[in-house]
């Protein structure tokens, strides 16, 4: 059943083919105008993302919940299927973005060779995975709000809470500063070299994990 449930989602999620091809040619001028060549495995990675939610409006719209649960199939199923769209949508996205950005600089170092960028690859694969990451926060902040409030409520509600957040770590900030707490960047740097792919990896697991249980227990309770 999860698999009928996904082509219905990637049926619906085919008319954003357009506007992805247009974030394809957006990334890619950036690279080539900027050089900021970390920017397109980010941004691809958080517009499919993004793109990947839309799915609950869809069903939202056309209530398409009620009828899909006189099959058999059951609400873990259907919130199961949330999230296997929403991590196969940040994976796909963080590998295309990882892969164009590849692409293209290559390209550029072909035509101009009097100005070679030179590619950190370990970089760019940590640069791409906290990227994946911080979609996959997003996500998990977000699925479970669109099951408590909707898709509409539960996008401001996600905003408010992102805001919480972000107030939060930049107070942090601003005591550490008051206090003169120094933190040895280069250790941090370190750090990050060797074991920053595997902790992302880890956070990114444990945050759909938790998100997961959160939307399952408020979705199994909730009328539909």
């Amino acid at each position: 059943m999860i698999k009928g449930l996904l082509k219905k989602d990637l049926y619906n999620l085919s008319s954003y083919k357009s506007s992805l091809i247009i974030i394809i040619l957006f990334c890619g001028i950036a690279i080539i105008g900027t050089e900021a060549i970390n920017i397109a495995p980010i941004v691809i990675c958080s517009i499919v993302g993004m793109i990947s939610l839309s799915t609950f409006s869809y069903d939202e719209l056309s209530k398409s919940n009620r009828y899909i649960l006189t099959f058999p199939t059951n609400r873990k199923e259907l919130v199961k299927e949330k999230y296997i769209l929403a991590i196969g949508a940040t994976i796909l996205g963080g590998i295309f973005g990882l892969l164009l950005t590849i692409i293209v600089v290559n390209v550029m170092n072909y035509i101009r060779l009097e100005n070679i960028i030179n590619l950190d690859f370990e970089s760019l694969i940590i640069t791409t995975i906290g990227g994946m990451w911080g979609i996959s926060l997003i996500q998990a902040i977000q699925i479970p709000s669109i099951y408590k409030w909707g898709a509409e409520k539960g996008r401001i509600q996600m905003f408010v809470l992102l805001f919480v957040i972000i107030a939060v770590v930049l107070g942090l900030g601003y005591l550490m500063m008051k206090v003169n707490f120094n933190i040895n960047i280069e250790m941090i740097e370190n750090f990050m070299n060797k074991y920053g792919i595997i902790l992302l990896v880890l956070l990114m697991i444990t945050t759909y994990f938790i998100s997961y249980k959160i939307a399952y227990k408020i979705y199994k309770n909730k009328e539909e």
